[in-house]
């Protein structure tokens, strides 16, 4: 244990559960090596990774360049969407191609007795399409957003705090998309090629929609077929419904200026998870349920964290608000 504190005592709470779920990755890509594809790579990528983690703390701990402590700060967000990314060539093949929508959707026939995506389809109009489909792809903007008041704020504490609660919440999501892989609404109820014609925007939209789809590696200009082929298995749990949740909450929390705007976009983005056919509804339940978890344990386990690897979080004072 000891031998392990001398490393973490340079890292931060969200280091050690970036290296943490990284070696995850490496230890299901070497289990089941005979199911993924070049599963050699992903291994040797999360190695590096974890390598850049470690000197990256290590030199930051050394100096007092301002450029280092930013990095640090704020490398987590990439690293938690490359960790997004690798999951697409792990997921698939471990299911044996095998997707779970069918379940998904009787689920949601069960619950509400339609199909949701196609109920909402009677409140469709251009100027609703455009606000929500905004709406949806601000999600990353947020959590900039609050993070950048946090960080401006005299309390390291409360940053680092967020920063662990951030990609914990992450990667419980994607610990959903490994048991129940599924594509969504947009290619199972509907024909994906025909998304901008029957829910046309205004002038962003489209864009925007490409931005969304370049992100979950939907191919694009293909028929729905090839589409539900390429695109990521990260419906369910609903992660933006999740982690907007986990914003609101935070920012109701630790009384963040921005907290009325969290509130607002974030309840369009929820709506809009179902209005442009990202999600089933059964998906947003799972992921308020994800979201409980995640706020209920992040602090007990980030102290945990604390306290038994000495992290640099060890230095600040306790957590208050």
């Amino acid at each position: 244990m000891s031998s392990l504190r001398s490393i973490t005592r340079t890292l931060h709470t969200a280091d050690v559960l970036v290296i943490g779920f990284l070696g995850i990755l490496s230890l299901v890509s070497l289990v089941f090596a005979y199911r993924i594809p070049n599963w050699y790579i992903l291994v040797l990528i999360n190695c590096c990774a974890v390598a850049l983690i470690l000197i990256l703390g290590a030199a930051r701990q050394r100096s007092d360049s301002a450029t280092l402590r930013l990095i640090h700060n704020w490398y987590v967000a990439p690293i938690v969407f490359f960790s997004f990314k690798e999951l697409y060539f792990i997921i698939k093949p471990l299911h044996f191609g095998n997707d779970y929508d069918d379940w998904l959707i009787a689920a949601d026939r069960w619950l509400f007795g339609v199909n949701p995506t196609e109920w909402i389809m009677q409140y469709n109009h251009p100027l609703v399409t455009e606000v929500l489909q905004i709406a949806y792809t601000s999600f990353y903007f947020l959590f900039f957003l609050l993070g950048s008041e946090f960080f401006r704020r005299d309390n390291r504490t409360l940053f680092h705090y967020f920063m662990f609660t951030v990609v914990y919440g992450f990667f419980l999501s994607y610990l959903g998309y490994f048991i129940l892989p599924a594509v969504g609404p947009r290619f199972t109820l509907h024909e994906f090629s025909q998304l901008d014609t029957e829910l046309p925007g205004l002038l962003l939209t489209p864009y925007l929609r490409w931005f969304v789809n370049a992100g979950g590696s939907v191919p694009m200009g293909v028929p729905n077929e090839v589409a539900i082929a390429g695109t990521q298995r990260d419906v369910f749990p609903s992660g933006h419904t999740m982690m907007t949740l986990v914003l609101m909450y935070m920012s109701a929390r630790f009384n963040a200026k921005v907290r009325y705007v969290m509130y607002g976009i974030g309840t369009l983005l929820i709506i809009a998870t179902v209005y442009h056919r990202y999600h089933y509804v059964v998906d947003l339940i799972a992921g308020a349920g994800f979201m409980i978890v995640c706020v209920a344990t992040s602090y007990p386990l980030y102290r945990f964290i604390v306290s038994r690897l000495q992290t640099v979080e060890r230095e600040y004072p306790p957590l208050t608000g």
